[in-house]
């Protein structure tokens, strides 16, 4: 079911309030991704690639991977556009089927906080990644505000590192970089970035 509500809102998702957050993102994940012209980068949830279609140049190859296969339309649509060559797409789900993917980095942009089971998707992420790899997750930091059934209300800094640190994940930097207006469920919120390697 969770699926519909996303299905449904792909033609309508690229809003301005939407791509305004994505250029936000963007220019926080740019720099984490200098010399990186030699690597794969996989966008997990990436939506319509609001973000991974605007870091394109910084990579090897771009795999977008999504469980709405409306969103997937519209991303590859906005790929032939844009006469970007070195993106694809993949309908899946990590957390219901394990494909025999490797990547150098992995981009979480605003889908842990739609993932029920935080350990297992990590899991997940760190055995995709190739030795030395990169995850960059952007997410809500935690807000009491809000409370939904479907979403978790964000992370804490120090939980979120505990957890990576135990996955095996090395190097963790978290910081909050942004603060806006009505930017999560209607509510004032803030977001972090988090880089760390395997």
């Amino acid at each position: 079911m969770e699926n519909n509500v996303f299905e449904d809102l792909a033609n309508r998702y690229d809003t301005k309030e939407r791509i305004e957050l994505a250029k936000v993102i963007v220019e926080v994940v740019r720099p984490n991704l200098q010399n990186e012209k030699s690597k794969s980068l996989i966008d997990y949830g990436s939506g319509t690639g609001l973000i991974s279609l605007e870091i394109s140049d910084l990579v090897d190859s771009i795999l977008l991977v999504d469980s709405s296969k409306q969103m997937l339309e519209v991303a590859k649509a906005k790929i032939s556009q844009k006469g970007i060559t070195n993106a694809n797409v993949l309908y899946s789900d990590f957390t219901q089927e394990t494909p025999e993917l490797k990547a150098d980095i992995i981009l979480l942009s605003l889908v842990l906080l739609h993932i029920p089971d935080t350990d297992k998707i990590l899991q997940e992420l760190f055995r995709i990644l190739n030795d030395g790899g990169k995850l960059i997750i952007i997410d809500f930091d935690k807000n009491n505000q809000i409370n939904h059934p479907k979403v978790h209300n964000g992370f804490l800094h120090n939980e979120l590192e505990k957890r990576l640190s135990e996955g095996g994940f090395k190097s963790i930097e978290i910081k909050t970089f942004y603060q806006g207006t009505r930017i999560f469920m209607n509510q004032d919120a803030s977001m972090f970035i988090c880089t760390c390697n395997k």
